[in-house]
């Protein structure tokens, strides 16, 4: 009989869509499921309609100054974040936060966007960051992120001379009671595996490359200083003040899986230009 489906097979035949998109386009699932419940997948016939990105305004205010895009399409945005500044907003610094920055790309361009980030670096670290900008790739990105399908490779100058056969870093990394900044390498911390590479040794100092397998706050400044070499600059950790008030981290490549297509997306970006001076004057350092 012509008319509206009976309820019972109504919700089958949304549960078999909904199946239908997980398995084919490798949507997931929960973000299906809350799309389906917030009136965004609708059926009508034969018909499947999706509202999947809605408009949505940043919950970070917009600073309308200058951000570096590094790559950008439908679902992924990533920024260089230079030394100096917050990922988000700690709710003390007046100071724009990266977060603020992109929110004010969007706002130039007029569009109703609002990325999140999906990773964070430390204030004076710089590099790459990834945003999602919209809730599927949200999702999908957080899902490899805990699968370590998202790769970090950071370049460090340190202090002293790394032996060429420092090349793993297995240590748990814990907080450190004593000091609330801080973490150290505690027995009874979590597993933490930084891989290394030496790139030059100096007089007294080494540039190194560096690939996290973890993701611990503050890995790389714990893991170099625990083995006897802090970054330059890392008051924190030990590391000498000389020629860098902030540490000698940064970001030289992300690697991720694209939310949509799955192909591995790679993004480099550049060293910061203050080290080329720095670097000059420590290979000929006495």
């Amino acid at each position: 009989m012509p008319g509206k489906l009976p309820v019972q097979e109504e919700g089958g035949r949304m549960s078999a869509a909904l199946l239908w998109l997980e398995e084919e386009y490798g949507l997931n699932r929960k973000w299906l499921a809350s799309l389906e419940a917030a009136g965004g997948i609708k059926l009508a016939g034969d018909r499947l309609r999706i509202h999947g990105f809605p408009p949505k305004v940043s919950q970070y205010p917009p600073a309308l100054e200058p951000v570096e895009v590094l790559y950008e399409d439908d679902y992924c945005l990533v920024v260089h974040k230079p030394q100096g500044i917050k990922v988000h907003t700690d709710g003390v610094s007046r100071e724009p936060a990266l977060s603020n920055l992109v929110s004010g790309l969007y706002s130039s361009r007029g569009e109703l966007v609002a990325p999140e980030h999906v990773h964070r670096l430390d204030e004076h670290t710089s590099g790459p960051v990834l945003y999602a900008k919209n809730e599927l790739a949200r999702r999908q990105l957080e899902t490899a992120m805990e699968e370590k399908r998202i790769g970090r490779i950071y370049v460090a100058l340190v202090d002293g001379v790394v032996p060429a056969s420092l090349r793993l870093i297995d240590e748990p990394i814990g907080r450190d009671r004593h000091h609330a900044s801080r973490r150290r390498v505690s027995p009874t911390g979590k597993q933490a595996v930084t891989r290394v590479e030496l790139v030059e040794t100096h007089p007294a100092s080494s540039l190194v490359r560096l690939t996290l397998e973890t993701g611990r706050t503050h890995q790389i400044r714990v893991h170099m200083s625990c083995m006897g070499h802090p970054l330059l600059g890392d008051a924190l950790y030990g590391g000498s003040l000389r020629y860098l008030k902030h540490q000698a981290l940064h970001g030289e490549s992300l690697s991720f899986p694209h939310p949509i297509t799955g192909e591995l997306v790679v993004v480099s970006d550049p060293w910061p230009a203050a080290w080329e001076g720095i670097l000059a004057v420590l290979r000929s350092a006495e």
